[in-house]
C-alpha cells in the first residue's frame, strides 16, 4: 500500500476543532463585536480622562488594565473557533477591528488555515499586516494543494522559502498544482490519498490502514493501482469492512468508476459529483497514472464560488469585494457596468426624445410606458436565469436550443397576452374619460406582448453570445437585458402609439 503524502498538522488540527452547530459563527461574531465595543468604550473613557488633565500614570495603568481585560476575554472567545468560523468573523469586521482580532488569533498552526478560508479580498489585507517570518511560518504548515491556492497572493520570496522546506515529492506536487489553470481539476485536486495493489488480501490492507494515525479526510474508497501506478479501480471502504480478510482486493474492487483528468474543467467535475452523489474521485494523467483525487468539500467550494461569481457578474461587479474596503476601491469595482448603464440610459432617453410629439399629444403615454419596460425586464430576468443555469449544467446545447427558444417565446407570448390584457384593461379604466382610452388599452396590450417576446429572446441570446465569446454567461447580463427591455420597450410602446394616435 502506498500513502501519497503524509497528513499535515493542519489536517489534524481541523479534526480537533470542529464546528459545534451551523449558527456558531453568527453567535461568535455577535460576541466578538460586543467585546470590541466594550474595549473601544473603555479606551475612549481613558483617553478623555487623559485629555482633561488626569494623572498620566493613572491613565496609563487604566489603559493597560482595559487592554488586558477585554483583549484577554476576546482572545479566549476566539481561541477555539474553527478556521472557517474565524474567517467568517474576520470578513465581517472593519479593517481596524479585523487586524486587532487577527493579531489575537495569529499562531503558526492556525494562520495558514484561516488564510485559506477567507475571501481573496480580505486575505490581501491580512497578508499585508504580516511580516515575512510570520508568513513563512503560517503557510509552511499547509498541504501542497492549499499552498498552491495561496501562492498567487503571497510574496514570491515567501513561496520560494517555503518550497525549499518541502520534500522532493511535495515540491513536485506544488509545481504540478500551480501549473494547471485555475478552472481545471488539477488546480483543485488533493494529493492526500491511499492507494493499494490489486493482488493483496484485505487482511494486508486492514493491517496497513491501522498504522495510520488518521486517514485523509473524505476517504470513502481506496484507489487501486498497478505496479506502474496506473489506476485500475477503487475499493469502497464498506466492502473492505464487511468482507472476509482473506478475500483479494481484485475480487472486490470496482473497475468501472468515474475518473477525472487533471485538465478537465472543474465545473464539469462538480456537476458529475452532484449527479452521482460522489464523495471522492480519482484524478489521472494522460497516461492513466493516479496523481491525485477530487473531494466533495472542494466541489462544494467550487459550486459556492461559481454561484457567487454569477450573482456578482449579473449585477455588473467585476470581482468579489471586501465588505469594508475603501470607498475608492469599492467605487472602482462598480464603475465598468455603471458606465455601460449610463450609456444605455442615454440611448433610452433618446428613444423617448424621438417621440416627443406623440407624448405631447397623449400625455398618458408618459405614465404608462415604465410599466411596459418593468414587466418585460422581470420576465426577461426569469428566462435568463433559467437559461444561464441550463448552460452551466450543460443541459442547453445546439441540439435542443431551437426547441428551448420556441418554448420560451411561447411562454412570453402567453404571459404577454394575459398580463398585457390585464394592463390594457386597467389603462382603459384609468383613462376611460379620454376619447382615446380604448386605443391606450390596445396599445398597452400589444406593447406588452411584443416587449415580453423581445425580453425572452434577449434573455437567451445574451448568455449564449457571452458563452460563445468565452466569457461568463452571467457577466453583466442583467445590465444588457435592462437596456434592451427599456429602450426597445419605449420604442415599441411609443411607436405603436404614434401609429394609432398620429
Amino acid at each position: 500500500m502506498a500513502e501519497h503524502s503524509e497528513l499535515s498538522a493542519s489536517e489534524a488540527h481541523d479534526d480537533d476543532v470542529l464546528p459545534r452547530d451551523p449558527e456558531e459563527a453568527q453567535r461568535s461574531l455577535a460576541e466578538v463585536q460586543d467585546l470590541l465595543r466594550r474595549h473601544a468604550l473603555v479606551m475612549s473613557i481613558a483617553q478623555k480622562e487623559a485629555a482633561h488633565g488626569e494623572d498620566a500614570e493613572h491613565h496609563a495603568l487604566a489603559k493597560r488594565i482595559a487592554d488586558r481585560q477585554h483583549l484577554a476575554r476576546l482572545q479566549e472567545r476566539i481561541a477555539d473557533l474553527h478556521p472557517a468560523d474565524a474567517a467568517y468573523i474576520l470578513e465581517a469586521l472593519p479593517l481596524d477591528e479585523r487586524l486587532l482580532v487577527w493579531d489575537l488569533i495569529k499562531s503558526a498552526e492556525r494562520d495558514g488555515e484561516i488564510l485559506v478560508e477567507v475571501s481573496e479580498s480580505v486575505r490581501e489585507s491580512l497578508i499585508r499586516s504580516m511580516d515575512r517570518d510570520e508568513l513563512v511560518a503560517a503557510v509552511g504548515t499547509l498541504d501542497t494543494d492549499d499552498l498552491a491556492d495561496l501562492a498567487h497572493d503571497l510574496p514570491q520570496d515567501v513561496v520560494e522559502e517555503v518550497r525549499r522546506g518541502l520534500t522532493p515529492e511535495e515540491r513536485e506536487q506544488l509545481r504540478a498544482a500551480m501549473s494547471y489553470p485555475e478552472e481545471s481539476v488539477g488546480a483543485w485536486m488533493d494529493f492526500d490519498m491511499v492507494s493499494i495493489r490489486a493482488d493483496v488480501p484485505l487482511a494486508v490492507v486492514l493491517a496497513d490502514l491501522r498504522r495510520y494515525e488518521e486517514l485523509p479526510d473524505h476517504t470513502d474508497q481506496i484507489f487501486v493501482v498497478d505496479e506502474s501506478d496506473v489506476f485500475v479501480g477503487v475499493l469502497p471502504i464498506h466492502r473492505l469492512l464487511v468482507n472476509q480478510p482473506e478475500m483479494m482486493v481484485e475480487d472486490l474492487m470496482v473497475s468501472e468508476t468515474l475518473t477525472l483528468q487533471a485538465i478537465d474543467d472543474i465545473l464539469d467535475a462538480a456537476q458529475a459529483f452532484e449527479r452521482y452523489d460522489l464523495v471522492s474521485a480519482p484524478v489521472v494523467d494522460p497516461h492513466g497514472r493516479l496523481i491525485g483525487r477530487l473531494t466533495v468539500d472542494v466541489v462544494v467550494d467550487v459550486i459556492r464560488e461559481q454561484g457567487e461569481s454569477e450573482r456578482l457578474g449579473q449585477a455588473g461587479l467585476r470581482e468579489e469585494e471586501d465588505l469594508f474596503a475603501s470607498v475608492w476601491a469599492s467605487a472602482k469595482n462598480r464603475w465598468l457596468w455603471l458606465a455601460v448603464n449610463l450609456c444605455t440610459a442615454f440611448f433610452a432617453s433618446r428613444v423617448i426624445g424621438a417621440f416627443e410629439g406623440t407624448i405631447e399629444k397623449v400625455v398618458a403615454l408618459a405614465t404608462l410606458m415604465p410599466i411596459v419596460a418593468g414587466i418585460a425586464g422581470n420576465s426577461g430576468n426569469q428566462t435568463m436565469t433559467l437559461f444561464i443555469r441550463s448552460l452551466a449544467l450543460g443541459q442547453a446545447n445546439e441540439s435542443n436550443a431551437p426547441r428551448l427558444v420556441l418554448k420560451e417565446m411561447a411562454i412570453a407570448g402567453l404571459n404577454g397576452l394575459v398580463w398585457g390584457g390585464i394592463a390594457g384593461i386597467f389603462s382603459l379604466l384609468l383613462y376611460r374619460d379620454s376619447p382615446n382610452g380604448w386605443l391606450l388599452g390596445v396599445t398597452m396590450t400589444l406593447a406588452m406582448i411584443l416587449n415580453l417576446l423581445l425580453a425572452a429572446l434577449v434573455g437567451m441570446a445574451v448568455p449564449l453570445v457571452l458563452q460563445r465569446l468565452g466569457r461568463d454567461p452571467a457577466l453583466g447580463s442583467s445590465v444588457l437585458l435592462t437596456f434592451s427591455t427599456d429602450s426597445m420597450g419605449f420604442f415599441i410602446f411609443l411607436g405603436l402609439a404614434t401609429l394609432f394616435f398620429m
